[in-house]
């Protein structure tokens, strides 16, 4: 099949033809492939632009570079929220592999970004980045004063399975100067993750 076979594949209504087509371009060496996946981040077919997003991450690392530049000079928030999310897909699809710094970089800086759109993305994709995130998010967690953020945050670092995960989570539900919504929500994520604890040892 061509490439441009491929790409038309991924506005295919059919999920399983979608998904075949991801990781078929995936496979494929020509170099336009990740330039004309970036075009598409901004496509009003929702299906076509997350068909895109996911085959930027399954190609993996190769892609980070030039998603970070889009996702670093773009005013479009559906192609920053896309550039996010491509990012998560990569982390998602390569756990074995580190996640690159530049990339880690990046969304430490749209993490910051005024839009919900773009910076509740980006705390769901530090959370999928796991460990090598822990410390940025941590950092953000006690900056912020955007309680939307705060709580995003605080899934994303209770999605993350590590001691230190617990104890952030812990230190901010005693804290009674932290606003009262997202102390609740600490609580309430320190319930949930001792909870999965207890069910991991009992299968063990």
């Amino acid at each position: 099949m061509t490439t441009d076979a491929l790409f038309n594949q991924l506005k295919h209504p059919n999920p399983h033809l979608r998904e075949r087509a991801m990781w078929a371009l995936a496979e494929t060496s020509d170099p336009e492939i990740i330039p004309r996946l970036l075009k598409s981040l901004g496509e009003p077919n929702v299906s076509y632009r997350r068909a895109a997003v996911k085959a930027l991450g399954i190609i993996g690392t190769d892609s980070v570079g030039s998603v970070v530049d889009l996702l670093l000079t773009t005013e479009d928030l559906v192609v920053k929220a896309s550039c996010v999310k491509a990012l998560a897909q990569v982390a998602f699809n390569h756990p074995e592999d580190p996640f690159p710094t530049v990339g880690l970089q990046a969304l430490n800086t749209v993490l910051q970004d005024p839009n919900p759109v773009v910076n509740i993305a980006t705390a769901m994709a530090l959370g999928e980045i796991g460990v090598p995130a822990l410390e940025m998010l941590t950092i953000s967690l006690q900056e912020t004063d955007n309680p939307a953020l705060a709580i995003a945050i605080l899934n994303a670092i209770s999605s993350i399975d590590h001691p230190q995960s617990i104890k952030i989570l812990r230190d901010l539900a005693q804290d009674e100067s932290a606003d009262g919504y997202v102390r609740e929500s600490a609580i309430s994520a320190v319930s949930r993750v001792e909870q999965m604890h207890t069910i991991q040892n009992l299968k063990s």
